[in-house]
C-alpha cells in the first residue's frame, strides 16, 4: 500500500495567532480513529503517514476510479468552535496541509458549535460542462494589473445567496489549484495549470467582471462560471511551493498588459476551446516547458509577465533574493518584521546580527519561518518568502494596533443604546467600526470597514455580513440585538484568543511528547524554577497536552563595540549589563584574549517602549501624535523620518507615554 501524508495547522487572524493545544482526531471513512494529535506552539501537528493508492492512478487520464483514499479531521479546542473536515484526499508521496481557521466562541456561549466541510474529488474529475465566459477584447478598466490582497470569493453561483470569503491571493490560488487538479502531476504540468488559474483570476479583477456588475465579490467558486475553490480544504505541498514562486506572474499577449482570458477544462469528459488539464500532463511528459504547454492551447504570442502591484503589501520585493552576506535597508526590514513576528511565533530564533547585516542568526530566523509556513527552508528571502513575511507581519501588527485602539476607545461591557444606520456618524459609529474590524480578523466573511466615524455603504456591508453569520435580520441597521451580539462576539475573542501582546510577559506552550521542564527552559532561555513558579508547579512532572506559561524572552539588539586599551570581556560585559559567555557565544570566541581595535558584537536588552501603527488615508503625523499623546518630533525621531510625508500602509513606531 502506498503512503501519503497529512499535516494540520490551526491558526487564526490571518496567521497572526497560532493556536496551540488544539486536539486533533484523524479518522478513516469507517469511523476508526487513526491518530490523536495536539498542535504545538506554532499551531501545527507533526506530519502523519496515511495509506493511499499508488500515485500512477492519479496520473492516468483513462483511470475511471477514485485515485486516492480520503480521511477525516475533527479539531477541538477550549474556547473555540469545532471544525470537522471530511473526505480529505491523500495522494502517494504528497503532504496535504490542512489549515484550520478556528473561530472563538462568544461570551457566555456554553457549548461549541461545529463547522462541517466536505472536500471530495477535485474538479478535473467532474463531468459537468464548464461555462467560463470572458470578454472577447479587454476593455480599459484598471490602469495596471493588480494582485488583490485580500481577494473576495463568493461560495456559489453569482446570484445565489452564499458566503463571501476573504483570503490572501496566494492562499486563494493554492486552494483553487488544490481543488482543480491532482498534485501528483509533473511539475511543468502543475506550473502551466497554475499560470492559467492565476491569470483567470487576475482577468476577473482587471476587467472588474463582477464588481462592475454590482456584486460585492471578485470571483465565484462555481466551475460553471469560474474555477473551483473549496473553502477549508487542504493545500498540497507540491502546489504550494510553485504558487509561492509565481503567484504574481500571469499570461498576456505580447504588446498587451491585460491578463489573457485563460479558460480551461479537463479535456477528457469535458472539452473546450481553452487549456486541457489532462493534456498538459501528456505535453509535460514530452518535455515541454510551462510556456510551451500554454502556447499549445492559447495564442502563440502569449508571454509570462509579472506585476508587483499588490494591494495591502507594506513594501515591495526588492527584486533580488536576500541571503547570507546581503546588507542594507531591505535586510533591516526583514529583520524588523521577523523580530516582531517572533513574539507570536517564539520558535523563531532571535536575530542577533547587526541591523541590516544578513548573517547566521538572520538566516536561522528565516529558515525557521520558512519551515513554519511551508516554504522551501533554504534561509534565502526570495519573492515567496518576502511576501509571506510581509503578510504575517502586517497581520500581527494590525492585531497589536487594534488592541491599542481598544484601550483608547474604552469599549467596556455595556453596548451603546443608539440605533445606527447608513448615514449615521459620530463616536458610536467609530465604536461600531472598531468592533467590526476586530471581529473581521477572525471571521473571513466580514469585510473590514474604514474607521472614519461615518456609516457609509462599506460599513453597511460589514454589518449585513455580521448579521447573516449571527442569524439576525440582515437589514444593515444596528439596534439592540445587533449591539449585544457585537459585544458578545468581541468579548468572546478577548477571552479565548491566546494573549500575544508585547507586554504580556509570557508565552503559551503546549507540552509535547518527550518534553521536560529542563528542555523547555533551555529552549526559551529561562530556568526550571521560573517556569514552575509562574505555573504553580510543585514537581517536575508534565503531561502531554498540558498548557504552560513560559516567561517571554526579552527582545535583544546588537551593538558594535571597538576594543580599547585596558578592556576585558568582564569589563565590557559589566558595562553593557550582559555576560562574558553571551559575548563569546555571539562573536564565536573560544578564549578571553582581546586585541585593541577588535570589533565585538554586544547583546543589548531592550524593553518594548513603542506600539506599531499602520498609516491610513487621511492620517498625518500631527493627528497620530494627538491620538497617542506624543509629539510629531518624537515619532519622527523614533522612525528616522526627515519629513512629514506619510504613505498609506506605512508602519510607524509610536513612542508610548
Amino acid at each position: 500500500m502506498a503512503i501519503g501524508y497529512l499535516t494540520i495547522q490551526a491558526r487564526t487572524a490571518h496567521d497572526a495567532v497560532p493556536l496551540s493545544g488544539v486536539q486533533i482526531t484523524v479518522s478513516d471513512n469507517q469511523g476508526n480513529t487513526l491518530y490523536q494529535l495536539t498542535t504545538d506552539e506554532n499551531g501545527e501537528t507533526q506530519e502523519v503517514p496515511l495509506e493511499t493508492l499508488d500515485r500512477s492512478f492519479s496520473q492516468n487520464a483513462n483511470f475511471t476510479g477514485t485515485p486516492f483514499i480520503s480521511y477525516n479531521v475533527l479539531a477541538q479546542a477550549n474556547g473555540f468552535n469545532s471544525f470537522y473536515v471530511s473526505e480529505i484526499p491523500i495522494y502517494e508521496g504528497e503532504n496535504a496541509i490542512l489549515p484550520l481557521a478556528l473561530v472563538p466562541m462568544q461570551e457566555a456561549q456554553r457549548t461549541p458549535a461545529q463547522t462541517d466541510i466536505s472536500i471530495g474529488k477535485p474538479a478535473v474529475s467532474m463531468h459537468e460542462m464548464r461555462g467560463q465566459e470572458g470578454p472577447d477584447s479587454i476593455p480599459y478598466v484598471l490602469r495596471q494589473v493588480v494582485i488583490p490582497d485580500p481577494i473576495t470569493v463568493h461560495l456559489g453561483m453569482p446570484d445565489a445567496t452564499a458566503r463571501n470569503i476573504q483570503l490572501s491571493f496566494q492562499d486563494y490560488i493554492k486552494h483553487s489549484a488544490s481543488s482543480e487538479i491532482y498534485p501528483t502531476w509533473p511539475t511543468t504540468s502543475l506550473t502551466a495549470n497554475i499560470y492559467a488559474i492565476i491569470t483567470f483570476a487576475l482577468n476577473r479583477i482587471y476587467t472588474e467582471w463582477y464588481r462592475g456588475r454590482g456584486y460585492p465579490f471578485d470571483i465565484t467558486n462555481s466551475t460553471a462560471y469560474d474555477q473551483a475553490f473549496v473553502y477549508g480544504g487542504p493545500v498540497y505541498e507540491s502546489i504550494s511551493k510553485i504558487v509561492d514562486e509565481i503567484f504574481n506572474e500571469y499570461v498576456r499577449r505580447k504588446g498587451q498588459n491585460a491578463p489573457y482570458f485563460t479558460s480551461f477544462c479537463n479535456g477528457t469528459t469535458v472539452t473546450c476551446d481553452g487549456l486541457s488539464q489532462w493534456g498538459t500532463v501528456t505535453l509535460a511528459e514530452r518535455g515541454l516547458t510551462p510556456l510551451q504547454i500554454l502556447r499549445s492551447y492559447y495564442p502563440k504570442d502569449i508571454e509570462i509577465a509579472e506585476t508587483n502591484a499588490i494591494t495591502g503589501a507594506i513594501s515591495s520585493y526588492p527584486g533580488t533574493p536576500l541571503q547570507t552576506g546581503s546588507t542594507g535597508l531591505d535586510v533591516q526590514t526583514i529583520q524588523t518584521y521577523l523580530n516582531r513576528i517572533r513574539r507570536n511565533y517564539p520558535a523563531i530564533p532571535a536575530i542577533t546580527d547587526p541591523t541590516g547585516d544578513f548573517q547566521n542568526s538572520t538566516k536561522s530566523a528565516v529558515t525557521k519561518f520558512q519551515r513554519i509556513f511551508n516554504l522551501t527552508p533554504d534561509g534565502i528571502v526570495g519573492k515567496g518568502t518576502w511576501y509571506k513575511i510581509s503578510s504575517v507581519y502586517t497581520a500581527v501588527a494590525r492585531l497589536a494596533e487594534l488592541d491599542s485602539e481598544g484601550n483608547t476607545l474604552g469599549i467596556g461591557t455595556i453596548p451603546p443604546s443608539s440605533v445606527l444606520r447608513q448615514g449615521s456618524s459620530g463616536q458610536d459609529v467609530i465604536t461600531l467600526q472598531y468592533l467590526l474590524n476586530v471581529i473581521a480578523e477572525y471571521y473571513p466573511d466580514i469585510p473590514r470597514p474604514d474607521q472614519d466615524g461615518v456609516f457609509g455603504s462599506g460599513t453597511r456591508q460589514s454589518v449585513v455580513a455580521f448579521q447573516r453569520i449571527m442569524r439576525l435580520d440582515p437589514d444593515g441597521i444596528v439596534g439592540k440585538n445587533s449591539w449585544e451580539s457585537l459585544y458578545h462576539t468581541y468579548h468572546g475573542i478577548q477571552q479565548n484568543i491566546p494573549n500575544h501582546t508585547p507586554d504580556s510577559g509570557t508565552i503559551r506552550y503546549v507540552v509535547q511528547p518527550g518534553d521536560s521542564l529542563w528542555l523547555i527552559a533551555q529552549k526559551y532561555n529561562t530556568t526550571v524554577d521560573a517556569i514552575k513558579q509562574l505555573n504553580g508547579l510543585s514537581s517536575d512532572l508534565l503531561s502531554i497536552g498540558q498548557v504552560l506559561k513560559i516567561p517571554a524572552p526579552q527582545s535583544t539588539s546588537v551593538i558594535q563595540y571597538t576594543v580599547k586599551p585596558g578592556d576585558s570581556l568582564w569589563l565590557i560585559a559589566q558595562k553593557y549589563n550582559t555576560t562574558v559567555d553571551a559575548i563569546k557565544q555571539l562573536n564565536g570566541l573560544t578564549g578571553n584574549l582581546l586585541t585593541v581595535g577588535q570589533i565585538l558584537k554586544i547583546p543589548s536588552s531592550q524593553s518594548v517602549s513603542y506600539t506599531e501603527y499602520t498609516v491610513r488615508p487621511g492620517d498625518s503625523l500631527w493627528l497620530i501624535a494627538q491620538k497617542y499623546n506624543t509629539t510629531v518630533n518624537a515619532i519622527k525621531s523614533m522612525n528616522g523620518l526627515s519629513s512629514d510625508m506619510l504613505s498609506i500602509g506605512q508602519v510607524l513606531k509610536i513612542p508610548l507615554s
